[in-house]
């Protein structure tokens, strides 16, 4: 498939683009620093702005079947980049008819109360991103709620089934957000997930 990653130059990104290639797909790899996307037959580096308007970014999702949206300013763009640019996207898909879209949110983001003292402001972005894109589209969405993210290496175990906040591997991240697409059950999902004991494809089975 023809994919379009925002926040393709991000920790995530960057593992969801090799989970990707890897399967076969094609990637339209968008991000603000493009010119640090190594170019090749299955990646074509993207430069995308989230404060443009819906009209500019739909012209960037070119001929993509889906897109993913991993992209985040890790504090400093909060409700440009994180809510409204997500928000912009969604729409950019509907108007070019594009009907799958993922979403990379935070734990428990449509759970206020289980929100703790810290990150509130990320939280509340990701609160209202993720409610558009439930409530307010039409997409055949799966939005995606890791844990605290860690730069150790994945084993490909992961869980489902979250009672309280986990620590989650970057790679195994990637790895469960690249699967969603290759299980039909995902759609108009909001999935929990941190490490854990099953594989990742055992784990999607059962949401």
């Amino acid at each position: 498939m023809k994919i379009f990653i925002a926040g393709a130059t991000g920790r995530v990104g960057e593992e969801l683009i090799k989970d990707l290639t890897e399967k076969g797909h094609f990637i339209y790899a968008g991000a603000r620093r493009d010119n640090e996307i190594a170019a090749n037959e299955q990646v074509m580096p993207v430069h995308l702005d989230l404060h443009a308007t819906v009209d500019e970014l739909a012209e960037k999702l070119s001929d993509s079947e889906v897109v993913y949206f991993v992209a985040g300013s890790r504090g400093k763009d909060l409700l440009q980049t994180d809510l409204y640019g997500a928000v912009k996207l969604m729409q950019a898909a509907e108007q070019k008819g594009i009907h799958r879209y993922i979403q990379l949110s935070s734990l428990f983001a449509l759970q206020p109360e289980k929100w703790g003292e810290s990150l509130t402001e990320y939280n509340i972005s990701k609160y209202f991103s993720d409610n558009w894109l439930v409530n307010n589209t039409k997409l055949d969405y799966t939005i995606l709620q890791p844990g605290s993210l860690k730069e150790t290496p994945g084993d490909g175990k992961v869980t489902t089934n979250i009672k309280r906040p986990y620590e989650n591997s970057i790679e195994n991240v990637a790895s469960v957000l690249a699967e969603i697409l290759e299980h039909e059950n995902t759609i108009k999902k909001v999935i929990l997930m941190s490490d854990g004991d099953q594989t990742v494809s055992e784990a999607l089975q059962t949401v």
